[in-house]
Protein backbone atom coordinates (compact mmCIF):
# COMPACT_ATOMS: atom_id res chain seq x y z
CA UNK A 1 0.00 0.00 0.00
CA UNK A 2 0.69 3.48 -0.69
CA UNK A 3 2.42 5.04 2.80
CA UNK A 4 0.84 8.60 1.60
CA UNK A 5 -2.73 6.78 0.98
CA UNK A 6 -2.15 5.08 4.66
CA UNK A 7 -1.27 8.07 6.95
CA UNK A 8 -5.13 9.48 6.83
CA UNK A 9 -6.43 5.85 8.03
CA UNK A 10 -3.29 5.70 10.54
CA UNK A 11 -3.74 9.63 12.09
CA UNK A 12 -7.31 8.51 12.78
CA UNK A 13 -6.68 4.95 14.01
CA UNK A 14 -4.13 6.66 16.68
CA UNK A 15 -7.55 8.97 17.40
CA UNK A 16 -9.30 6.42 17.62
CA UNK A 17 -6.94 4.25 20.56
CA UNK A 18 -6.13 7.42 22.39
CA UNK A 19 -9.93 7.91 22.93
CA UNK A 20 -10.69 4.56 23.93
CA UNK A 21 -7.68 4.86 26.39
CA UNK A 22 -9.55 8.33 27.42
CA UNK A 23 -12.48 6.71 28.15
CA UNK A 24 -11.70 3.84 30.60
CA UNK A 25 -13.82 3.28 33.43
CA UNK A 26 -11.16 4.85 35.53
CA UNK A 27 -11.56 8.11 33.60
CA UNK A 28 -15.31 8.14 33.61
CA UNK A 29 -15.25 8.19 37.49
CA UNK A 30 -12.44 10.60 37.38
CA UNK A 31 -10.12 8.29 39.44
CA UNK A 32 -7.04 9.06 37.15
CA UNK A 33 -4.55 11.56 37.44
CA UNK A 34 -6.43 14.76 36.64
CA UNK A 35 -9.47 13.63 38.54
CA UNK A 36 -8.21 11.59 41.31
CA UNK A 37 -9.19 13.24 44.62
CA UNK A 38 -13.24 13.74 43.57
CA UNK A 39 -13.25 10.41 41.88
CA UNK A 40 -11.68 8.60 44.38
CA UNK A 41 -14.18 9.41 46.63
CA UNK A 42 -17.05 8.80 44.44
CA UNK A 43 -15.77 5.49 43.56
CA UNK A 44 -14.54 4.37 47.01
CA UNK A 45 -15.85 1.17 49.06
CA UNK A 46 -17.35 1.98 52.59
CA UNK A 47 -18.07 -0.41 55.35
CA UNK A 48 -20.66 1.17 57.72
CA UNK A 49 -21.40 -0.88 61.33
CA UNK A 50 -25.25 0.08 62.22
CA UNK A 51 -25.77 -0.57 65.46
CA UNK A 52 -29.07 -1.93 66.93
CA UNK A 53 -29.86 -0.10 70.43
CA UNK A 54 -32.72 -2.59 70.74
CA UNK A 55 -30.38 -6.07 69.70
CA UNK A 56 -27.19 -5.38 69.51
CA UNK A 57 -26.28 -9.04 68.19
CA UNK A 58 -28.95 -7.92 65.35
CA UNK A 59 -27.61 -5.33 63.75
CA UNK A 60 -25.76 -4.50 60.12
CA UNK A 61 -22.69 -4.26 58.46
CA UNK A 62 -23.06 -2.48 54.99
CA UNK A 63 -20.66 -3.06 52.09
CA UNK A 64 -21.19 0.56 49.75
CA UNK A 65 -19.22 1.40 46.13
CA UNK A 66 -19.68 4.81 44.60
CA UNK A 67 -22.59 5.57 46.76
CA UNK A 68 -24.46 2.43 46.33
CA UNK A 69 -25.03 0.02 48.70
CA UNK A 70 -23.62 -3.31 47.49
CA UNK A 71 -24.44 -5.62 50.27
CA UNK A 72 -25.72 -5.94 53.64
CA UNK A 73 -25.19 -8.66 56.54
CA UNK A 74 -26.60 -9.44 59.37
CA UNK A 75 -24.21 -9.21 62.65
CA UNK A 76 -23.27 -8.63 66.12
CA UNK A 77 -20.99 -7.11 68.47
CA UNK A 78 -20.42 -7.17 72.26
CA UNK A 79 -22.60 -9.62 74.73
CA UNK A 80 -25.56 -7.39 74.47
CA UNK A 81 -24.07 -4.28 75.82
CA UNK A 82 -24.55 -0.96 74.89
CA UNK A 83 -21.33 0.41 77.01
CA UNK A 84 -18.32 0.44 74.44
CA UNK A 85 -15.83 1.36 77.54
CA UNK A 86 -17.21 -2.20 79.12
CA UNK A 87 -14.13 -3.96 77.62
CA UNK A 88 -14.55 -7.66 76.02
CA UNK A 89 -17.73 -7.05 76.41
CA UNK A 90 -19.58 -3.89 75.27
CA UNK A 91 -19.83 -3.01 71.87
CA UNK A 92 -17.87 -1.18 69.20
CA UNK A 93 -17.57 2.26 69.53
CA UNK A 94 -19.04 5.18 67.18
CA UNK A 95 -16.65 6.88 64.34
CA UNK A 96 -14.07 5.90 61.88
CA UNK A 97 -11.76 2.36 62.07
CA UNK A 98 -9.14 2.92 60.08
CA UNK A 99 -8.58 -0.85 58.67
CA UNK A 100 -5.44 -2.59 59.11
CA UNK A 101 -5.06 -5.47 57.59
CA UNK A 102 -7.58 -8.21 55.81
CA UNK A 103 -6.55 -11.94 55.66
CA UNK A 104 -8.56 -15.23 55.68
CA UNK A 105 -5.83 -17.23 57.56
CA UNK A 106 -5.35 -15.35 60.88
CA UNK A 107 -4.36 -17.42 63.79
CA UNK A 108 -4.75 -15.41 66.97
CA UNK A 109 -5.72 -16.77 70.58
CA UNK A 110 -9.34 -16.47 70.06
CA UNK A 111 -9.68 -15.19 66.44
CA UNK A 112 -9.09 -17.58 63.56
CA UNK A 113 -9.75 -17.63 59.71
CA UNK A 114 -11.19 -14.73 58.07
CA UNK A 115 -10.23 -11.28 59.88
CA UNK A 116 -10.44 -7.87 59.22
CA UNK A 117 -8.22 -6.22 61.74
CA UNK A 118 -9.29 -2.84 62.68
CA UNK A 119 -6.95 0.02 64.46
CA UNK A 120 -6.87 0.61 67.65
CA UNK A 121 -9.24 3.41 69.14
CA UNK A 122 -10.55 5.12 72.72
CA UNK A 123 -13.77 4.23 73.95
CA UNK A 124 -16.44 7.07 73.96
CA UNK A 125 -15.58 8.65 77.21
CA UNK A 126 -11.75 8.02 76.76
CA UNK A 127 -11.45 5.76 79.98
CA UNK A 128 -9.99 2.98 78.03
CA UNK A 129 -8.60 2.18 74.70
CA UNK A 130 -10.02 -0.67 72.43
CA UNK A 131 -7.66 -2.95 71.41
CA UNK A 132 -7.78 -6.37 69.34
CA UNK A 133 -10.87 -5.61 67.48
CA UNK A 134 -11.54 -7.08 64.27
CA UNK A 135 -14.57 -7.92 61.91
CA UNK A 136 -14.76 -11.80 62.37
CA UNK A 137 -16.53 -15.22 62.48
CA UNK A 138 -16.13 -18.19 64.28
CA UNK A 139 -13.89 -20.77 62.27
CA UNK A 140 -10.69 -22.05 61.87
CA UNK A 141 -7.37 -20.91 60.89
CA UNK A 142 -8.57 -22.05 57.38
CA UNK A 143 -11.81 -20.52 57.55
CA UNK A 144 -13.64 -24.64 57.83
CA UNK A 145 -16.03 -24.73 60.84
CA UNK A 146 -14.58 -26.25 64.00
CA UNK A 147 -16.12 -28.45 66.23
CA UNK A 148 -15.59 -26.67 69.49
CA UNK A 149 -18.33 -23.91 70.52
CA UNK A 150 -15.57 -21.28 69.50
CA UNK A 151 -15.06 -22.59 66.02
CA UNK A 152 -18.35 -23.48 64.88
CA UNK A 153 -21.60 -21.52 64.31
CA UNK A 154 -24.54 -22.32 66.06
CA UNK A 155 -27.13 -20.04 65.34
CA UNK A 156 -28.37 -16.43 66.64
CA UNK A 157 -26.38 -16.83 70.11
CA UNK A 158 -23.27 -16.68 67.93
CA UNK A 159 -23.27 -12.94 66.87
CA UNK A 160 -22.11 -12.32 70.25
CA UNK A 161 -18.45 -11.26 70.44
CA UNK A 162 -16.21 -9.30 72.92
CA UNK A 163 -17.00 -6.21 71.37
CA UNK A 164 -16.04 -6.78 67.52
CA UNK A 165 -18.22 -7.08 64.73
CA UNK A 166 -19.14 -10.65 63.86
CA UNK A 167 -20.57 -12.36 60.97
CA UNK A 168 -21.90 -15.67 60.67
CA UNK A 169 -18.98 -17.88 58.40
CA UNK A 170 -20.82 -17.87 55.24
CA UNK A 171 -21.38 -14.28 55.19
CA UNK A 172 -17.54 -13.40 56.23
CA UNK A 173 -16.77 -15.35 53.32
CA UNK A 174 -19.35 -13.58 51.10
CA UNK A 175 -17.69 -10.50 51.86
CA UNK A 176 -14.02 -11.16 51.39
CA UNK A 177 -15.55 -12.08 47.86
CA UNK A 178 -16.91 -8.84 46.86
CA UNK A 179 -14.43 -7.01 48.60
CA UNK A 180 -11.69 -8.87 46.55
CA UNK A 181 -14.18 -7.90 43.52
CA UNK A 182 -14.93 -4.19 43.94
CA UNK A 183 -11.92 -2.97 45.80
CA UNK A 184 -11.31 -3.05 50.24
CA UNK A 185 -12.39 -0.21 51.76
CA UNK A 186 -9.61 1.96 53.94
CA UNK A 187 -12.02 2.15 57.12
CA UNK A 188 -15.05 0.80 58.84
CA UNK A 189 -17.44 3.53 59.52
CA UNK A 190 -19.73 2.63 63.07
CA UNK A 191 -23.03 4.71 63.34
CA UNK A 192 -25.16 4.70 66.31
Amino acid sequence: MNAKRSFPRDLLTAWAVMTALALTPAALTGAGPAGAEAGAEASATTLVFDKNPDDPTDSTLSVHRGGRLRAAYRAGSGLGVQDDCARAKGWIPDGDWRIRAGTRTYDGNLIKGYAVHLQDMPCSRGTMTRTEMFIHSETNRDGSEGTSEARRWDGPGDYESNGCVKLNPTDIKELFRLLDHIGWPTHLRVVP
